[in-house]
């Protein structure tokens, strides 16, 4: 149990945490009230589920650029612009809902507004989570941001519900603004240390979009995070996208019933985040997620066929922690595979990921209800859900991440990297941002005998390049002269490749030590640059 709630002991994570909570709470009421009005104003399954896609929607269209933005600019004040454009939309809704002038596409364009504001704020915010806590308290920090979410779930729900039925939807809506307006003032009080300062020209925002897409191409780890969370939360999505036509058809209750079966999902959630440690210390992050994705779909059939009121909510119960347990660790294994410079726009692409595959599916499983009925595609929904589960199994998330203890070489002899010469005086107006792409090269003189431990290292060596901002990475050897070998990688400018430098961790610059030391001769591995030039 200590263990659990460990991060928490740092001040400002714990201060945050709790502004965060209230965040949370108050954008769940924003949900329950929106979702619930929505099946008086349009309530088919389609546009009750699209309640969903529009919160959602937003975060796949605008999760990587919002991480972008928080790499390139100073996060502190990034979670605080979005902050004051989130209360803004609550606001606006909560004056239209209260003088009536809220109709289905106004709901559904607002809903989309927050959505836009929470795009940015969640790669922001998973980026800052390691600069306030140590890194021995960080996985479980990541841990402990999904166990407040899901406590707001439990919360805000049921509060919602509650305001709802005695209040209406205005009430609801204006909680959520005053819930945002909390988080705004944590965010002024919050002292973050100014970055260390960089010679470098502040990067372009197309530019940093395309480095963080390069990374999370590059890197397997992260690569099969992405997968296995588009596997996950396509089939999930089901189960929030039509919980309220269970609730009001299958079941026949009302508001507040809706917020208590919301508010028991967290409640199982929380209860899941409690026992994470203890979960990770008998199962990979691979085989956690496995099982939890398989809870989760037994979850979402016995949801689908209940017809009474106690099938139904433990159903959510079991959901509720298989989503918090299978979620939580995606969003660990994500975190961890991303280094600083990268690290936003990183969880940007894992966040456009996760949100995205909430939307279509909401959207899809809506679909199905309306030609199926809610039931059937609650049932079709789970038992697709785990074939897709089997299918992503083989892809592992517990891969060494660049910077871990598992990816160094011990041993290695102080090796000098290649370094190129100095660029020529009359180049000195032409290497710039706008330069066209620079080709690299490394020239290499390698042992025949060592040609496949050469090889080897030069895999590693490629992951290092694709990671640090290449377009294209090849490796050619000379058929005259066996032993001779040339490395090419191109990157976007000048200043890109400036930037190479320092995105080098200590794995990588082992990756290329260990490179350079088979190389025979005198001298280090020959390096040189070659600027893009138009013949025409």
């Amino acid at each position: 149990m200590q263990a659990a709630f460990a991060p928490l002991r740092h001040s400002t994570f714990r201060a945050l945490w709790i502004a965060n909570l209230a965040s949370n709470t108050g954008l769940w009421i924003q949900n329950t009230g929106a979702g619930w009005l929505m099946t008086s104003l349009a309530p088919s399954p389609v546009m009750v589920s699209l309640v969903q896609a529009a919160a959602m929607l937003p975060v796949f269209l605008f999760a990587l650029p919002g991480g972008a933005l928080a790499d390139v600019l100073d996060r502190r004040r990034t979670l605080i612009a979005a902050q004051l454009w989130i209360a803004a939309a609550g606001l606006l809704l909560a004056v239209l809902a209260a003088l009536g002038l809220l109709g289905p596409w106004g709901l559904l364009a607002l809903t989309f507004a927050i959505g836009a504001g929470t795009a940015v704020i969640f790669p922001a915010w998973a980026a800052a989570t390691p600069e306030l806590v140590p890194h021995e308290d960080m996985v479980q920090a990541v841990a402990l941001n999904g166990v407040g979410f899901n406590l707001a779930r439990a919360l805000g729900p049921a509060l919602g519900g509650f305001v709802m039925a005695a209040a209406g939807a205005a009430a609801a809506f204006a909680l959520n603004a005053l819930g945002f307006l909390a988080l705004l003032w944590a965010l002024v009080a919050w002292r973050r240390p100014i970055p260390p300062r960089s010679d470098l020209p502040p990067e372009r925002l197309p530019s940093a979009v395309r480095a963080g897409l390069r990374f999370a191409i590059a890197v397997p780890a992260m690569r099969a995070a992405i997968l296995r969370a588009c596997a996950f939360f396509l089939f999930a999505s089901a189960v929030w996208a039509l919980l309220p036509l269970v609730v009001r058809d299958r079941l026949g209750l009302g508001p507040a019933a809706f917020g208590l079966m919301l508010g028991v999902a967290g409640c199982g959630a929380v209860a899941a985040g409690v026992a994470m440690p203890m979960l990770r210390e008998r199962l990979t992050q691979g085989r956690l997620v496995f099982f939890a994705s398989l809870l989760a779909y037994a979850a979402t059939a016995l949801l689908g066929l209940a017809s009474h009121w106690a099938p139904a909510a433990f159903a959510m119960l079991l959901f509720g922690a298989a989503w918090l347990a299978a979620g939580s660790t995606l969003g660990v294994a994500a975190q961890l595979t991303s280094p600083t410079w990268a690290r936003a726009r990183a969880l940007g692409v894992y966040h456009l990921s996760f949100f995205g595959a909430l939307a279509v599916g909401a959207m899809l499983w809506g679909w199905v209800g309306t030609r199926a009925g809610v039931p059937m595609a609650l049932v079709l929904c789970a038992g697709a859900g785990a074939l897709a589960a089997v299918a992503v199994r083989p892809w592992r998330l517990d891969g060494s991440a660049p910077g871990t203890a598992a990816s160094r070489v011990k041993g290695l002899p102080d090796v000098p990297l290649p370094l190129p010469k100095a660029p020529a005086p009359t180049f000195a107006d032409l290497l710039h941002e706008d330069s066209g792409r620079l080709l690299e090269a490394v020239h290499y003189r390698i042992d025949p005998v060592d040609r496949a431990a050469f090889l080897a290292a030069m895999r590693e060596v490629r992951h290092v390049r694709m990671r640090t901002g290449a377009l294209v990475w090849r490796l050619y050897e000379d058929v005259a002269q066996p032993e001779r070998w040339t490395e090419l990688w191109a990157v976007e400018s000048w200043t890109e490749h400036l930037r190479e430098a320092t995105r080098l961790d200590e794995a990588d610059r082992t990756a290329l030590a260990r490179a350079a030391a088979m190389h025979h001769g005198d001298e280090p591995p020959k390096a040189s640059r070659h600027l893009n030039v138009d013949p025409c």
